[in-house]
């Protein structure tokens, strides 16, 4: 995605001539896994009822568990190369916010009108469930109220047309706190970058605490929702963590013998903890995504290892290593049209009889794959206006 440098160079924010590889490798496989989490929306929100319904929940589940360490990973890049902050504040939110504010403004307002515009061009409305599995139905009214409506709120939140734009907000969040951040960062020990992540640690199991056991915790009460440990959470602790391990090294042998049993147990209490909580008719949509929440510990100790095994991939190939940088420039615009063509691409593998368990890699590979054709097109056209469109 764009909230990465378009050229990825050995120390960021310093002159370099040599691409972290490493780093695109990663991108990679976040932007990728990305998509193919979106494609598991078709299965594990399926519209009604179907004779294999099972078997469509299950892989949804299986797919779904297996790929959340994609937004993580997103972020950790993020640190990775941002941390510490080279420049001055206002510098530093005049060179990145822009870049992801006006092609995040113009593709939700093409997601919002999407709606009517299927209903100009005489779709079904259920076209809104192919392409949208959250759209519910006043998406299917296809009406300009509804999608002006969308618009309308675009300042405020996402609309269910545009779940994926939720990141973006977020984007925009961390850009704003990475100058504060940085300041403590840049003085920091290595001990204490530790001990600040130790204690975000702790905070990755408060969701659990207050599902399980009680509502509030540490001071947080009907009237208080910051605890103890709140300016400790969130996706901050993965800047940090990204920055941290891009300067931490571990052999290839201690990466696997680590990171195979990590991937294995936050799986295994992602994939069980979410098939558990949808096996309950009343479950909440906050209990629904408890145990996929990316700031859980069953998520961290997915994406920790996937991070650290990226760092031992070695690119000779040249045409490789360009690919990889094309996608550092297209990844942003990657991001923001991919949704249209998740659910379509779904539909596709349905339609062409691909095995139920393969069907969801397959929609991947052809979402991705057009998203960024789509892409390079809309920056050759469009040239240096291209990143008012795609970033």
């Amino acid at each position: 995605m764009r909230d990465n440098e378009s050229a990825v160079r050995v120390g960021a924010g310093i002159s370099g001539t040599s691409r972290v590889v490493w780093l695109d490798t990663v991108r990679l496989v976040a932007m990728f896994t990305v998509v193919c989490c979106h494609c598991t929306d078709p299965f594990n929100f399926y519209p009604g009822t179907a004779p294999d319904i099972g078997r469509i929940k299950l892989w949804g589940a299986v797919y779904g568990a297996f790929l959340r360490p994609c937004v993580p990973l997103f972020v950790m890049i993020t640190g990775a190369l941002l941390l510490p902050v080279s420049t001055s504040a206002s510098v530093f939110y005049k060179k990145r916010i822009p870049r992801v504010l006006w092609p995040f403004l113009l593709w939700s307002v093409l997601y919002a009108l999407f709606p009517w515009l299927t209903g100009v061009l005489g779709l079904a409305p259920e076209t809104m469930q192919v392409f949208f599995p959250y759209s519910g139905e006043e998406a299917m009214r296809q009406s300009l109220g509804v999608s002006l409506g969308y618009v309308a709120g675009i300042p405020l939140n996402f609309s269910p047309i545009a779940v994926h734009m939720w990141y973006i907000y977020l984007l925009i969040g961390l850009y704003l706190y990475l100058p504060v951040f940085s300041a403590w960062v840049e003085k920091a020990s290595r001990k204490a970058q530790r001990n600040f992540l130790a204690v975000w640690a702790v905070t990755l199991f408060i969701s659990y605490f207050q599902e399980f056991v009680d509502g509030y915790l540490w001071g947080t009460c009907s009237w208080n929702a910051f605890g103890m440990l709140y300016y400790f959470a969130g996706f901050n602790g993965y800047l940090l963590l990204g920055h941290y391990l891009r300067n931490t090294e571990w052999s290839l042998g201690r990466t696997i013998a680590l990171g195979i049993p990590l991937f294995a147990a936050g799986y295994a209490v992602t994939f069980l903890g979410f098939r558990y909580m949808t096996a309950d008719p009343d479950c909440t949509p906050e209990g629904l995504e408890l145990f996929f929440t990316y700031c859980s510990p069953n998520v961290l100790a997915m994406t920790l290892p996937v991070f650290m095994l990226c760092k031992k991939v070695r690119v000779r190939s040249v045409s490789v290593r360009n690919a990889l940088a094309d996608l550092t420039a297209c990844g942003f615009g990657v991001y923001m049209i991919h949704y249209f063509l998740t659910g379509p691409s779904v539909a596709l593998a349905r339609a062409a009889h691909i095995p139920i368990a393969l069907q969801i890699p397959a929609a991947a590979v052809l979402a991705f794959a057009v998203s960024w054709i789509v892409v390079r097109l809309i920056r050759k056209a469009a040239g240096s206006k291209a990143r008012y469109i795609v970033g």
